[in-house]
Order: C-alpha cells, then structure tokens, then sequence
C-alpha cells in the first residue's frame, strides 16, 4: 500500500508499505529518517516517540497506516530550519541536552527530546513557567534510560523550560 502523510511539515510518501508495518519502521528505512530509535519494539522504552497529530505516541505501536493524511512530527523536526545557511540550528530542548551532558550513549536521547518538547510546549502554552521536577520525571517516566540517571536529564529540562519561558516573557508586549 501506499501512505502519504506529512513529516516535519514536508509531505511524504512511502511506497509498498504492508499492512502490519509500523511508522517507525517507515520513519527510519523508508523515508531515510534514523533518528527516533528501535529499542524494544514493545512501546515500553520510549526511544521511538514521536509527535503523531501534535500528541507524543510510540511510533513502534502505530501501523504506519493509520498515517496516511497525518501530521508526523520526529526528532529532526525540533531544529529550527529557518536558520541563516543550510545548515539546521538545535532547539533549546537539543541545546540543553548537549550543555549538561544528559546524552551518553544516545539511544534514548532522541524519544527523550521528544517527550522534553512536549512538556516544555504544554507548560509554555498554558502560561505555568519552568515544571517542577515532579512533573519533569512523570512526563519523562515513559522513556528508559539506562546510562545516565536522569540528573543531568532533568537539569537539561529545566534549562531548556526556563529558557523558553523566558523567551515567551520578552515576545510578550
């Protein structure tokens, strides 16, 4: 079958998909996008997340499919492409990461991210500032880590939460 829906604001199409197939698969080997990772294929680690429709979801347990029309947001999304050059600018939330050293190995970095933008973006948008650290780890309680210990994960999380807070706070009039 053929699935066309739109990934990171650019229209694709991903030919002589069967029927079982997941959108991670899709994602990674037939539209050439490696970023979200292939841990468990269970949707218990998180390292596939991904915006589907604007909500984060395990592309692993979504049939590619159940695309088709859909919007698809995926980890090399969150760089700014309107940056001067060719080359991509990272988000605040891929900024951060990199300052605190939250990434070691990286496989669950990219679902990390994800999951970081979101919460960052829900929290942005109803106008409630940095998350507190309880809320930090809920929202980030799907996604596995087995490097880190999530210290430096949070720090970077509410680094990239207050940078974007204050950012929104100097937009406004």
């Amino acid at each position: 079958m053929r699935v066309t829906f739109t990934v990171n604001g650019e229209r694709m199409t991903a030919d002589d998909v069967w029927p079982g197939e997941s959108l991670l698969y899709v994602l990674r080997e037939r539209l050439g996008l490696p970023g979200s990772k292939n841990a468990c294929e269970q949707g218990e680690c998180g390292s596939c997340t991904v915006y589907l429709d604007g909500v984060t979801v395990c592309s692993c347990m979504v049939a590619a499919g159940q695309c088709e029309g859909r919007e698809v947001g995926t980890v090399e999304g969150l760089a700014d492409d309107h940056s001067e050059g060719s080359e991509r600018r990272l988000c605040a939330v891929q900024e951060a990461f990199a300052e605190a050293g939250a990434v070691q190995c990286g496989f669950c970095t990219p679902g990390l991210l994800v999951q970081a933008d979101d919460l960052i973006s829900r929290t942005a948008g109803a106008g409630r500032g940095v998350p507190e650290d309880p809320e930090i780890r809920e929202a980030l309680a799907g996604n596995l880590c087995r490097c880190t210990g999530y210290e430096k994960i949070i720090d970077a999380v509410r680094t990239a939460a207050r940078r974007e807070h204050e950012q929104v706070g100097q937009e406004a009039p």
